[in-house]
């Protein structure tokens, strides 16, 4: 069995009803650094992202990351994420998965990754499960743009 919620940063806002665990069988195999296809089948062009919503929305990912510069903590600051490629936060040290992803975070692909992360980048050191709900990845992304 794979922990899907473990950690300070696994809190999903609708958590499985399985004890936070699947077996790699329920996994979703994992996706092309250049797609966004999500498994819902929605596209962010489709939600009109609110950054104060986003604000709200981004109180789960807080005990992980921040959205200052040159700051990490658990996870590596999410400052100016849109455009940089994956795995080059300095001073972060990343899995090997995330360094060899050769994903460059656009916004359609963290509103992919957030979605569930294990499935764009299986084996990312990042416990979180995901965010299922498309609008509320829409409104994270729009308060990460702004305080880029």
């Amino acid at each position: 069995m794979v922990p899907l919620m473990t950690g300070a940063c696994s809190k999903s806002y609708e958590a499985a009803d399985n004890g936070g665990t699947a077996t790699a069988a329920a996994l979703p195999a994992a996706v092309a650094a250049n797609a966004t296809d999500t498994l819902g089948g929605q596209k962010l062009a489709d939600f009109k992202g609110d950054a104060a919503a986003g604000e709200a929305a981004f109180a789960v990912c807080k005990s992980c990351h921040v959205v200052d510069p040159d700051v990490n903590r658990i996870g590596p600051s999410l400052h100016a994420i849109v455009g940089r490629r994956a795995g080059t936060v300095p001073g972060f040290h990343y899995s090997q998965a995330n360094k060899s992803s050769g994903i460059t975070w656009t916004a359609e692909k963290l509103f992919q990754y957030l979605e569930q992360p294990q499935r764009v980048v299986p084996g990312t050191s990042m416990t979180f499960a995901g965010l299922p709900d498309p609008q509320k990845r829409a409104d994270v992304i729009a308060y990460l743009k702004s305080k880029s």
